[in-house]
């Protein structure tokens, strides 16, 4: 039996139908096409100037259609581990080894997402904290700021607490000179110093502190007040008991030996002259609780006047130990270990007097009799 071809009506209907649905398979691949850019945008902001239009939409499809990798972490319980990028490392030496760290997910997506942004020309040098709990977003994002959380705040022996308070500013805290000086106008709690209705004066031992970028005046503090009784230890407070000294009596004796030793391998000898002095109920007649007693001098533009002159010399203050006997009422400076060390084990001395050399040294020549100390005099 002969079959009938099929109609040419037929066949014009199939072609109708198939032109149809082609038409309405462009129109919404087409759509999609043209939306990427915008949805990659949303997602990952805007994209880099530099790209060209091939490089937007190939870069916006592979973002947009890769988002769960990108944007969720590899380990969401992963910790922190210390990561450097190297001055002038290439994005590729980078994002290898990120890879080989266990940090990111998909390398060629990562390298994707850098350049769709343009953050592969503006990573920073430096250290950092990352984690696999951050997505690779997260990681790009932090890898522009090398700022690290940790600031160092340093204290020098000698410093008197507002020239602690004015290197602030520089440490890359917040806390104002201000806020500090409020602060440590009292001393803090459950330490062998509280109690004390005075300053913290004295116990700012100098150190190089690591402390939160974030932290607080009180927070700066405690790490302050911690590592002082760390460090002035059970065997240096025993050193204190057989100068007959008390830890504040010992504090105030070693913020003078500071000011007074220009020359460390001094300080034992120094202290042994002031308590050589304290024992014989001898004024201890120092420069620097004359200058603490100043305080700023704004003609010198320092908080330690120099030279003194004899108006200096009989300042109305009880830390002015020319005027006033015995020991000032608090520290004038914050001593180093080594200062509150020579304290506690000071050297064996004959030594009532003592003065700077001629020789611009820093060092001091020692006499047992006044009149020995005036032969020091320089010429």
């Amino acid at each position: 039996m002969n079959r009938r071809a099929p109609s040419s009506w037929f066949i014009t209907l199939l072609l109708a139908a198939f032109m149809l649905v082609a038409c309405i398979v462009v129109f919404l691949v087409g759509d999609t096409i043209v939306r990427l850019p915008r949805q990659a945008q949303e997602l990952y902001g805007p994209p880099s100037s530099n790209l060209s239009i091939t490089q937007l939409y190939r870069l916006s499809a592979q973002l947009v259609w890769s988002q769960d990798r990108l944007r969720a972490p590899l380990d969401p319980i992963a910790l922190e581990q210390e990561f450097t990028l190297e001055l002038g490392e290439s994005t590729g030496s980078l994002i290898s080894r990120l890879s080989e760290q266990g940090l990111i997910q998909d390398a060629a997506l990562f390298r994707d997402y850098l350049i769709y942004t343009g953050l592969d020309t503006q990573l920073q040098a430096g250290d950092y904290k990352l984690s696999a709990a951050m997505s690779s977003v997260e990681i790009a994002q932090n890898l522009l700021d090398a700022t690290p959380a940790d600031v160092q705040v340093t204290i020098l022996p000698g410093w008197r607490m507002e020239e602690v308070a004015e290197s602030l500013p520089t440490t890359g805290l917040s806390i104002t000179p201000e806020e500090f000086l409020n602060a440590v106008q009292t001393r803090p709690a459950g330490f062998s110093f509280s109690g004390e209705a005075k300053s913290m004066e004295g116990y700012l031992l100098p150190f190089i502190y690591q402390v939160p970028r974030e932290a607080t005046v009180f927070e700066l503090l405690n790490t302050i007040a911690v590592t002082f009784e760390e460090q002035v230890t059970d065997e240096i407070r025993g050193g204190f008991q057989q100068q007959g000294l008390s830890l504040e009596e010992a504090v105030i004796l070693a913020s003078i030996v500071q000011r007074e030793a220009v020359i460390p391998d001094e300080q034992p000898l120094i202290a042994s002259v002031l308590l050589n002095r304290i024992a014989i109920g001898m004024r201890l007649e120092t420069d620097p609780t004359v200058q603490y007693a100043l305080g700023y001098n704004t003609a010198q533009n320092t908080w330690w006047t120099n030279p003194l002159s004899l108006n200096d010399l009989a300042f109305n203050s009880p830390y002015n130990t020319y005027v006033s006997g015995g020991l000032p009422p608090g520290p004038i400076s914050n001593p180093s270990v080594s200062a509150i060390r020579a304290v506690a084990f000071p050297e064996q001395s004959p030594y009532y007097f003592f003065r700077t050399t001629c020789d611009n040294s820093g060092r001091h020549n020692f006499a047992i009799t006044f009149d020995e100390h005036l032969a020091n005099a320089c010429p």
